[in-house]
């Protein structure tokens, strides 16, 4: 997709949001009830950001990140640039903006970004946050460094990789006890699934939209 096509898609965002495609949510294998996605009453607000920009040849691509290895939750994991809100923030955008610049090295003046909308939100039940997407462009390509304490690579992948008719590979595996099958995107040779796969799935419905 051409830049200025997902420019021009992302002027006025539809009402009510599209859905990204059914088969990214997680399903139980074993006859549960699919697994909750409701946001907790204790859930922690954090922001994340889907930054598109045009590449040389003036395709749309957009930011992701590969996460470093650790002893905990999401290790590894494919996300977007973000994280939880902080008191100084004034709003999600602003947390978005903020966690960008420290794991990514975004200078979003320097690369003309501007907040264009806001995704449906996202809650992550096994670390108990419910996320913001924060949908912005920028005007050339940014330049970015990981921040390696975070940030193993940087992933700018296509916006063809999540459009609708975008393949979705499915899996089921067991996490923390839970046999699971869900759907993700094959990116730069990673599977990205859950939260991630979620919001490029609803993003990649918008921008599918004619």
């Amino acid at each position: 997709m051409r830049f200025e096509t997902a420019v021009e898609r992302l002027a006025i965002f539809p009402v009510p949001l599209p859905a990204g495609p059914e088969s990214l949510m997680p399903v139980f294998v074993d006859g549960r009830l699919r697994p909750r996605f409701a946001p907790s009453p204790t859930a922690r607000p954090a922001a994340v950001l889907a930054l598109l920009y045009p590449d040389p040849d003036g395709l749309a691509r957009i930011v992701l990140t590969e996460r470093v290895t650790y002893d905990g939750l999401h290790s590894g994991e494919v996300s977007f640039p973000g994280g939880k809100s902080e008191p100084g923030d004034a709003d999600p955008a602003a947390t978005a903006l903020r966690e960008a610049t420290e794991e990514t090295g975004l200078d979003p003046g320097a690369a003309g970004v501007s907040v264009v909308g806001q995704l449906d939100p996202v809650f992550i039940p096994v670390s108990d946050f419910r996320i913001e997407p924060i949908v912005a462009l920028a005007e050339r390509e940014p330049i970015l460094r990981a921040n390696p304490a975070e940030v193993a690579r940087i992933l700018t992948p296509p916006v063809s990789a999540f459009l609708p008719d975008a393949r979705i590979e499915i899996v089921e595996r067991t996490i923390r006890d839970w046999p699971l099958r869900y759907g993700g995107y094959r990116i730069e040779g990673l599977h990205v699934w859950g939260a991630t796969a979620r919001i490029l799935g609803q993003l990649g419905a918008i921008l599918g939209e004619r």
